[in-house]
């Protein structure tokens, strides 16, 4: 199984610091690529920008709770989520292998991944 996580690209894994409007001020938040990569997937399932949809999603979470403590961490909570709904519908060696753009460095021969099945 190491196998599997020492195959992995270093660039999927280097912080990516991106400047961002949110509530009308410019914040800056610092991501691993890999999860840059799938808050873009969503923002365009989503028909969205990736600025646009963060805004969206900052300003929902503060309606329905009123706060955010974390916003980073609930970035990286979204994109952990919608890996796995995404993973119920497809198994994982199909969608690492299907995936756009940088998750093309992602693919790996998985045909020993049993657990994976």
């Amino acid at each position: 199984m190491c196998k599997i996580f020492c195959e992995l690209d270093a660039t999927s894994y280097q912080c990516q610091t991106r400047s961002i409007r949110l509530g009308g001020h410019v914040t800056s938040i610092r991501l691993e690529a890999l999860f840059w990569q799938i808050l873009e997937t969503i923002a365009a399932s989503e028909g969205m920008t990736l600025g646009r949809f963060l805004t969206r999603l900052h300003d929902e979470i503060l309606e329905f709770h009123g706060e955010i403590g974390n916003f980073t961490a609930l970035l990286r909570c979204a994109c952990i989520r919608y890996a796995v709904e995404i993973g119920s519908q497809a198994s994982l060696p199909a969608l690492i292998n299907a995936a756009p753009g940088s998750f093309a460095n992602l693919r790996l021969d998985l045909s020993k991944a049993a657990f994976l099945d």
